[in-house]
């Protein structure tokens, strides 16, 4: 007859050591979720910019083609969720008695869009040199 005692070299785990490993686990795979939920939201931000940055050197192209700029605002959208604000100013020298033989313009180009409840943007700035006509010499 056997006393209910077991002989050999048995291992098991007791039910501590799997309470403590399923535990170590769950934590683990909150902490990846929370990483790969974390990595998708950079992710669109990202796309989002980059739709903006795409978006303003197309403005941007667009405004420099012109066969001749004009002070002043204007603002349209892509009809994507992104809209445009551009801006023309130019620049006269501070003395009166100097001439240049061309009219500098300052271009800004602003573009919007949103994102959830944040408000967005991406703006771009450049200096454009046009030579001047006899119209607005």
């Amino acid at each position: 007859m056997t006393t209910g005692h077991i002989t050999g070299d048995t291992r098991a785990f007791t039910l501590i050591e799997v309470l403590v490993a399923i535990t170590i686990l769950c934590i683990s795979l909150s902490i990846i979720m929370q990483l790969f939920s974390g990595a998708l939201k950079l992710s669109s931000v990202s796309d989002a910019y980059t739709c903006a940055v795409f978006h303003s050197r197309e403005k941007m192209e667009e405004i420099l083609s012109r066969e001749e700029l004009q002070e002043g605002e204007s603002e349209g959208s892509f009809g994507d969720g992104f809209s445009w604000k551009e801006k023309i100013d130019l620049i006269e020298p501070e003395e009166e008695e100097i001439k240049f033989p061309f009219k500098v313009f300052k271009i800004d180009v602003q573009i919007l869009w949103q994102r959830g409840n944040h408000k967005r943007q991406f703006d771009i700035t450049t200096v454009h040199l046009a030579k001047r006509t006899k119209n607005n010499a």
